[in-house]
């Protein structure tokens, strides 16, 4: 194994490939594939009449759209050099995927917390996925263009903090790092700020299975039945239920031994399909609800599809593409989850569904909850930015080189400056890109369904 100095040394080197400065220079390639073209051939194999929720949501906003544009982002990434400094990505990094969930031990924790598109990949690409997303919702907030490249510096900021930090501990430190919220309300200036955090955290802490089960369910022929609500949730079918079932049983099959015996004190009960976020909207997504002791202790899953990333197509293959026919979207994503939060839940799994589908199952609401983005001030956008780079930061550390990135990165702030100049270019791409959908949608070319 290299020394740290060594490791350092390596990163610095990479600056030949990609100097950090070059990072905010980005013009948009002249082959630039068509970016309604990459969505609609997203939707090949999707549920076709689900899709104009997907577009309706996207036309609703810039930020609307970039949480759906995934896959465009990656294509633009892709067509400029890169560090060659490989972590594992989340893929899609955007604000909105960082949030509380619960620990095996109840404790909050705070991490990235959505891994559909996740991969190994060179770190930047997350960091700029992030710091678009912070401009984007700085602009919708109504924030000037200077304050919002000072909130996108700020993400990419705290992730170099973060990942000089951790760039002086050792492995062990490293892998056990965690965001406790706990100690979140400390790091603010007491006010509405401090108070809206814990609300917050009052709030994540309260959607559990058991007010999911008060919100999602009513009471039929003296039984709990999923409430349809079509076409968010929709009841299925007979013949749809046992083959639900029978993915549930190949999930619950998969799982280690001690979550089985769990999950075994639990009977099914009922299940649905379910439109979920925004980029998702299409694919197979099911909620499971399952009872426990009695009525009052419900437990609901959910048993989501997972295709390909949307990195795949711009990265090398991985040991998992090349060698793990059977659950492999599935796998990925669970992995991807394993190796980058401090801690997963419990009942994070893979399995296949019918048709060669692959899917993953978790649960529904584990006292899951995301920040009001869009009511957060100038200053409190900033925080809240550089909380999710550092928390990135850690993410990333636990897979890629440390060392080597913060070698790359080095004392100065130029890496965040030029990032911070990306994120305002391509928040003007993601603007326009944005104008060409509803463009389309207005012309009748692209049907949508606004405000679902």
């Amino acid at each position: 194994m290299n020394t740290p100095a060594e490791r350092r040394r390596a990163g610095r080197a990479a600056r030949e490939r990609i100097s950090r400065s070059e990072h905010g220079r980005w013009i948009p390639a002249a082959d630039r594939p068509d970016p309604l073209g990459v969505l609609e051939a997203q939707g090949a194999g999707r549920i076709a009449r689900l899709l104009p929720i997907r577009y309706g949501r996207m036309a609703d906003s810039p930020f609307g759209y970039l949480r759906g544009a995934a896959a465009v982002m990656a294509a633009d990434l892709a067509a400029v050099p890169d560090t060659g400094l490989t972590v594992q990505l989340c893929g899609d990094a955007h604000l909105l995927n960082f949030g509380v969930y619960a620990s095996p031990e109840r404790a909050l924790l705070f991490d990235v917390n959505d891994f559909d598109e996740t991969h190994p990949g060179p770190f930047e690409w997350d960091v700029k996925r992030l710091a678009a997303s912070v401009a984007v919702a700085a602009r919708a907030d109504g924030q000037d263009d200077d304050r919002a490249r000072q909130a996108a510096r700020g993400a990419v900021l705290g992730y170099a903090a973060g990942m000089r930090r951790l760039a002086g501990l050792g492995e062990l430190d490293v892998w056990y790092s965690r965001v406790d919220t706990a100690d979140l309300p400390g790091l603010i200036r007491k006010g509405r700020r401090r108070r809206a955090v814990v609300a917050d955290l009052e709030h994540a802490r309260r959607r559990t299975s058991l007010q999911a089960f008060g919100k999602l369910t009513e009471e039929r022929d003296g039984r709990h039945r999923i409430v349809s609500a079509p076409p968010l949730i929709e009841e299925l079918k007979r013949a749809e239920l046992r083959g639900i079932g029978k993915v549930f049983s190949a999930y619950r099959a998969g799982l280690a031994e001690d979550r089985r015996v769990l999950l075994d004190r639990y009977r099914f009960v009922d299940a649905a399909m379910k439109v979920v976020g925004v980029g998702s909207v299409g694919t197979r997504c099911y909620i499971v609800l399952l009872e426990g002791r009695d009525t009052g202790d419900p437990l609901f899953l959910q048993l989501k599809e997972a295709g390909r990333s949307v990195l795949e197509d711009h990265l090398p293959p991985t040991r998992v593409d090349t060698e793990v026919a059977v659950h492999q979207g599935g796998r990925r994503v669970v992995v991807g989850q394993h190796l980058m939060q401090a801690a997963s839940d419990i009942f994070l799994g893979w399995t296949t569904g019918p048709d060669g589908r692959h899917f993953y199952g978790r649960q529904l609401r584990d006292m899951k909850g995301s920040a009001e983005v869009g009511t957060m001030t100038p200053a409190g956008l900033r925080a809240y930015a550089a909380l999710c780079g550092r928390t990135l930061a850690r993410a990333h550390a636990r897979t890629g080189d440390r060392l080597a990135i913060t070698g790359y990165l080095g004392a100065a702030d130029t890496f965040a400056e030029a990032v911070g100049d990306f994120a305002l270019q391509y928040a003007d791409r993601s603007a326009a890109d944005h104008r060409q959908l509803v463009e389309a949608i207005d012309d009748g070319r692209i049907t949508a369904t606004r405000g679902v």
